[in-house]
């Protein structure tokens, strides 16, 4: 079908708008080759210098019979991760975008003379082809980027790891009840690196909390990949309470340049430790009636550990009342208080880029039946979160965008009309002249021309 005869499909007759001046408003939809997201050619010029698409779609096998298929395995991927860019996170939007011009183009295809992109029942039946080794490698692939977005060895990096809920959607297979959150979920597992925000892997889980054990085998996984490439580099693990693993305790004692930072569950043993700290705390506060902020550091041993650990105790006393945290760690150097408030609470980070990719990039939507393809969605959209994490960090360092949310990103850089012309000898793209960000656009387009020479 021709774009001509495309248009008069979608041609409803002329609509009365709003008069202004006394002249008439008509409406139609006739505009021929229009885009509203023509800022993707951005994230599309980010995926050429980093080849994320291209890698994952070589992680996959392809057992479907090549005289039939008419799309490619990094065609299907790049259609579902630019929509995911762009905030299409559904399959079901692969019906309406498959013929937009900028989305073809992104995906490697001209936008009038080859066909459209996949249909909805396509990238369905592919979601769900995926087999667990497939995956396994693009769980590698994601750490390979990871470090190879390093242009030498770091002194050292952060290995920030949290879950989240991702309630399910109906009877799905491997998710469980959490009494947390009081939903049957998934529980994916986020692992960044702390000081860059860059994305190492996304691991699915059923929905419960992570044990000591399970922590362990994850950890020392991607801990012993990172280590392959960079021997000298000094990995700290950090997290929350329930990342306070004595397997991995007791296993890192073994590996050089590897520390942990974690939270800490409180028991009576602990409170008494700290008993000496919290009374001095409530009794300043009841002198002065000025909030009190007091830490304590102590060696610790508990139960199921091998060896003392390092224990600090936060007590915070004001007129909510007293509260009282621990965290525990093998780093002895350092100051209590900013081991505390530098190495510990910078982990809030997390919950920052994991809302950038849980609401804004809708992670969330693992709603397909198989636990794999599910997995598959999870990582397209973590493909989606470093093409936009790349582009913001890389390309718009030093600018206004340069720490602000990925939806600030999509609505202000992604979501821009462009005309899209497909001529003999080359393709016309044309952005409107009153395109707000068209100063910074340009700045990025100019970058990427240097990039590719």
């Amino acid at each position: 079908m021709d774009k001509i005869t495309k248009n008069k499909d979608t041609n409803q007759g002329l609509i009365d708008l709003f008069p202004v001046k006394n002249k008439r408003t008509e409406l139609s939809y006739t505009g021929l080759d229009i885009s509203s997201d023509g800022g993707l050619l951005l994230l599309k010029e980010v995926e050429n210098q980093i080849g994320l698409i291209n890698d994952l779609s070589n992680c996959i096998h392809d057992e479907r019979d090549q005289r039939y298929v008419r799309h490619k395995l990094k065609q299907l991927l790049s259609q579902r991760i630019y929509q995911i860019a762009s905030g299409y996170e559904d399959a079901n939007d692969c019906n309406d975008l498959r013929g937009d011009a900028i989305f073809k183009l992104c995906s490697g295809q001209l936008p009038d003379s080859d066909p459209d992109l996949a249909s909805q029942p396509t990238m369905s039946r592919f979601e769900n082809e995926v087999s667990r080794s497939d995956l396994y490698r693009m769980a590698e692939c994601f750490a390979r980027l990871f470090i190879n977005s390093y242009h030498s060895e770091p002194e050292v990096i952060i290995i920030d790891c949290d879950d989240t809920n991702n309630n399910a959607y109906g009877n799905q297979l491997q998710i469980e009840f959490n009494n947390y959150y009081g939903e049957y979920c998934f529980m994916p597992l986020h692992i960044y690196e702390g000081l860059s925000g860059k994305l190492i892997t996304t691991i699915l889980k059923p929905g419960r909390r992570s044990k000591g054990a399970d922590v362990f085998s994850i950890l020392k996984r991607v801990v012993k990949f990172i280590r392959e490439y960079w021997k000298n580099t000094i990995i700290i693990v950090r997290g929350d309470s329930h990342f306070c693993s004595p397997e991995f305790m007791n296993w890192k004692r073994d590996q050089h340049k590897v520390n942990f930072i974690t939270g800490l569950t409180g028991n009576k043993k602990l409170h008494k430790l700290s008993k000496v700290t919290v009374d001095s705390a409530e009794s300043s506060y009841k002198q002065n009636n000025k909030p009190v902020k007091m830490y304590h550091t102590f060696k610790y041993k508990a139960g199921t550990w091998d060896e003392e650990q390092r224990v600090i105790v936060k007590v915070e006393v004001n007129h909510f009342g007293t509260n009282i945290r621990y965290i525990t760690t093998d780093l002895w150097e350092h100051r209590t208080k900013q081991l505390y408030e530098t190495g510990y609470c910078a982990r809030g980070n997390m919950e920052l880029r994991i809302k950038d990719h849980k609401t804004y990039l809708k992670s969330d939507r693992t709603s397909c039946n198989k636990f794999e393809a599910n997995q598959l969605r999870l990582f397209m959209h973590s493909a989606a979160y470093v093409l936009l994490h790349t582009l913001q960090k890389e390309i718009f360092k030093g600018t206004k965008f340069a720490n602000v949310t990925l939806q600030t990103l999509q609505l202000k850089l992604l979501k821009i009309a462009a005309y899209v012309k497909e001529l003999k000898t080359k393709i016309k793209i044309e952005f409107p002249q009153s395109c707000p960000v068209m100063k910074e656009q340009i700045n990025a387009f100019r970058i990427f021309e240097v990039l590719r020479c």
